[in-house]
């Protein structure tokens, strides 16, 4: 493997889990969804002399994006985002570069492939590596997104996990953007076989539990 991942655990109401990517050979990294706490994560990239190169966003929900300019200004580096999520929002920032479903980026020797899914936001994008992948808020490890916002789309949400499923190689770490009781990096297959809404296979079952009323409005982060 060319890389290592780092998790950093941030925020107090809402709790995000912000990855650093490092490629080993040459030190440069990727911020993937930085927020809540700029401090912890300057920390982090100096005490391993890293060289941070590009910031990665999955969507541009404000738990996700909300450390973007600070760190842009801090180290110059660009920012990647779907071409579909940038337009829809209407998203800008500094240095922002857009991609679509099946672009690839390098991160030094490492190959990044962009995997467009939407359903959470209108144009989420997932972050293939090699032995990982960077879900964002489409997967949990114990879910999936809501789909309830401006731009969600259950069907599309359906879609985007049917894709995902038979894309992803069963040993795949997940590094989701929330955790709601395990710990990010569990296999794919982990995933699979203890994530619910992978077990169903109907669209239309899936679009009524997705948006069954009564859902909790606090989640339990962990």
């Amino acid at each position: 493997m060319t890389y290592d991942v780092m998790v950093l655990r941030l925020g107090r109401k809402i709790i995000n889990y912000v990855y650093i990517i490092v490629d080993r050979l040459t030190k440069q990294a990727a911020i993937v969804d930085p927020a809540w706490d700029m401090p912890a994560i300057c920390s982090v990239i100096e005490k391993n002399n890293l060289q941070i190169v590009m910031i990665l966003l999955t969507h541009s929900h404000e738990d996700h994006v909300q450390l973007v300019e600070p760190l842009v200004s801090r180290y110059n580096c660009k920012v990647y985002i779907s071409i579909h999520e940038a337009n829809f929002y209407q998203f800008q920032c500094s240095n922002m570069q857009v991609l679509d479903d099946g672009s690839r980026i390098l991160l030094g020797g490492t190959a990044v492939t962009c995997i467009l899914t939407p359903g959470h936001t209108a144009g989420g994008m997932c972050y293939s590596l090699s032995h990982s992948l960077f879900t964002g808020d489409t997967i949990f490890i114990e879910g999936c997104g809501i789909c309830s916002k401006y731009g969600g789309d259950p069907y599309r949400m359906f879609e985007s996990m049917r894709r995902i499923r038979t894309m992803i190689e069963p040993n795949v770490l997940i590094y989701p953007g929330h955790s709601f009781g395990i710990f990010p990096g569990v296999s794919m297959k982990y995933v699979i076989d203890n994530n619910l809404y992978f077990q169903i296979d109907d669209v239309e079952t899936f679009v009524r539990f997705r948006m069954r009323p009564n859902q909790p409005k606090d989640y339990k982060y962990v």
